[in-house]
């Protein structure tokens, strides 16, 4: 019989709680784990997980992202299924429960270029993120209601990957002697490359469309021909509602009022700050 750790209980514990703010509503048992109150433990990270966050191919690709959830998070079994809506709350949550509830933002202050910082208040921020009612459903204006299908953490990645792998592309091609004509071909095949994941992106965010006659069509092939074939205006106007209905759960940026010295130079009385948490530097 194996004698037990004397150091077991010093091992870390839940430092947070959190609601997703999905409520685990587009998950399977086999991603998500519920809890009979709706909270879900948090637990603070390890010294392994600041390194693969550190690991530049595997925040790359997604998975130290995925490594570090699975850690921390162990109601989510799958974390390349997290749906977006959910995502800012779990990368808040880790922080909060590994470093504490505040962060210090660095910004860069408009007109004079000069940097400044803001001590940020995470656990409001989780409290505005679980306050948010998330809709499924927007209606265009010829009468097409669309159901979304919110994106996974994989999709999202492959995505980031194809965009990156793009401007790699073109930063390529203004180092290298070739042809202006091998250079228009690289540039076409890269754009036909983004197109395809872009049309794929919105082909995955539709779950459902209703015609203004009431006819529900959930088969992806129709939805697929009807997106090829509708016209550009319509099209445009579904994806725009999708980035919409996605953006429910983003934080707003950050407003900032400027001092009467920066004022005098120039600056904005009050301008803003977007919240992006970017793993490279939200865990740093």
């Amino acid at each position: 019989m194996t004698e037990q750790n004397p150091l077991q209980k010093y091992y870390r514990q839940p430092a947070i709680y959190i609601k997703l703010p999905s409520k685990g509503r587009f998950y399977s048992p086999q991603v998500f784990e519920p809890t009979t109150t709706g909270e879900i433990p948090v637990l603070p990270m390890t010294a392994k997980d600041e390194i693969n966050f550190k690991t530049p191919d595997a925040m790359m690709n997604g998975q130290a992202t995925v490594d570090v959830i699975k850690s921390c998070v162990p109601n989510i079994k799958d974390p390349w299924q997290v749906v977006n809506y959910d995502m800012d709350t779990i990368l808040l949550a880790i922080r909060i429960a590994t470093y504490g509830e505040t962060m210090d933002l660095k910004y860069n202050v408009p007109v004079t270029g000069t940097q400044g910082e803001h001590t940020l208040n995470l656990p409001a921020l989780l409290e505005d993120l679980a306050r948010v009612d998330i809709k499924d459903r927007a209606t265009t204006s010829k009468g097409f209601t669309i159901e979304m299908e919110p994106l996974n953490y994989r999709k999202l990645t492959k995505v980031y990957l194809a965009n990156y792998e793009a401007q790699k592309m073109y930063g390529a091609l203004d180092s290298q002697i070739i042809t202006d004509e091998d250079k228009n071909k690289v540039f076409r095949d890269t754009m036909d490359k983004i197109n395809k994941v872009n049309f794929s992106l919105l082909l995955d965010g539709i779950k459902k469309i209703i015609t203004p006659e009431k006819t529900e069509v959930t088969d992806r092939q129709q939805i697929m021909e009807f997106c090829n074939m509708t016209d550009a205006k319509t099209v445009d106007e579904i994806q725009q509602l999708l980035t919409d209905l996605r953006m429910q759960t983003q934080i707003p940026p950050l407003r900032i009022k400027a001092s009467e010295e920066q004022i005098k130079k120039g600056v904005p009385s009050t301008f803003e700050v977007p919240l992006t948490f970017d793993q490279s530097n939200f865990f740093a």
